[in-house]
């Protein structure tokens, strides 16, 4: 038996050209999901196919104690273009692997044990980061987790200025909850989390996993309220559907961040497409792009579902992230975008219809999908 962890879906895909999928029949999707942001380009963008296949070509793998153009090439551009000063760069592989990593920085660099989260994060699948995850159903199976990690209502201050103490290390927030259901921070919450955890001596860390790279409109979340952490942690997207990750962090940090490592921390290739594609989304402007886009994206949802009656209670969200808070459950209408409209979507909770689409996707396909939200929901 093989492939037990995931539930496979109907529709075998095998080609993808910018924002459509195609299936093993023929079958032509509109993907407003990137599998989870992972592809801010669209498929197979030719900048990050050239870039894989000329590193290919040259060095496939080398560990990251030898010192390689291309990833210091990589630690240069994530360093020149994230928020405020956070200079220093740990490569890893995925985002649980990126908030693994800032749970222990802050630890060693704190000297103390007690983590905050919020309720409604994800954090990631690793038992570190699971710790930091609020639904229980991810959790349950694999536990005792670690320890220390006390969990607040997400954008309420009062309860982070209660939780926040000088037995803290850090506290996690994300800017926009994605899995817990496409929740906006209010630019006041970020900035009174920041001066807490600075009173208390924590360290803030921003999880722009699904948030970061142009999504929300700026190239980062926090950038929108003007604030900045002690650790930001990216990935998803960030070498365009390869796998890679990073925790950028603060001198305070480093200075004292403990003995970390992994085997496969910023390999050539991967380093390749990251930076390929993080100079497409800063050269062709796609931060703003996705705020135009993503603003009448929600308008319009917005306006069909109060025109047309539709069994909506909310839409909301920011740049390309949009959430549909509808009245049955999501599962079953992603069912039908797929099968009966042949648009991909992601769920966000039970009753969220989550798009995350390509960073280059143009309102026209916009309206194809709000038609097809229409056509479903009726």
């Amino acid at each position: 038996m093989s492939g037990f962890v995931f539930s496979e879906k109907p529709i075998q895909i095998e080609s993808g050209d910018g924002v459509h999928l195609q299936s093993a029949d023929g079958t032509g999707y509109l993907d407003f999901g990137a599998s989870y942001a992972v592809t801010p380009l669209g498929h197979s963008h030719p900048a990050v196919v050239d870039a894989i296949q000329e590193q290919a070509a040259t060095l496939t793998y080398v560990q990251a104690s030898y010192p390689v153009e291309v990833r210091t090439e990589l630690y240069d551009r994530l360093a020149s273009i994230a928020p405020g000063d956070l200079a220093n760069v740990w490569l890893c592989n995925s985002g649980t692997e990126a908030n693994e990593a800032a749970m222990k920085f802050a630890r060693s660099a704190t000297g103390r044990e007690k983590i905050v989260a919020t309720k409604r994060a994800f954090h990631g699948r690793t038992m570190g980061a699971l710790a930091m995850t609020w639904k229980q159903k991810y959790k349950a199976p694999f536990e005792p987790l670690a320890g220390g990690i006390e969990f607040v209502e997400y954008g309420d201050a009062e309860a982070l200025e209660a939780a926040v103490d000088e037995e803290t290390a850090a506290l996690f927030l994300e800017p926009v909850q994605g899995e817990g259901g496409i929740h906006p921070a209010s630019g006041s919450y970020l900035e009174r989390a920041r001066e807490i955890t600075e009173q208390a001596g924590a360290a803030l860390v921003f999880d722009e996993i699904q948030t970061g790279l142009g999504r929300t409109g700026t190239l980062w979340a926090c950038e929108a309220a003007g604030v900045v952490p002690d650790m930001l942690t990216t990935a998803k997207g960030l070498a365009n559907g390869l796998p890679a990750a990073a925790t950028l962090c603060a001198d305070w940090i480093t200075e004292d961040a403990g003995d970390h490592g992994s085997t496969f921390s910023g390999g050539p290739v991967v380093c390749a497409a990251a930076n390929a594609t993080l100079e497409t989304i800063v050269e062709q402007d796609l931060p703003a792009h996705a705020g135009e886009v993503g603003a009448y994206f929600r308008e319009e949802l917005s306006s069909a579902a109060e025109e047309q009656e539709l069994p909506v209670r909310d839409v909301r969200g920011a740049g390309l992230l949009v959430g549909i808070e509808v009245k049955r459950g999501a599962n079953r209408v992603l069912r039908d975008l797929a099968i009966d409209q042949q648009v991909l979507a992601l769920p966000a909770g039970r009753t969220v219809v989550r798009f995350l689409p390509p960073l280059v996707v143009e309102q026209s396909h916009a309206d194809r999908v709000v038609d097809a939200v229409t056509e479903v929901l009726s």
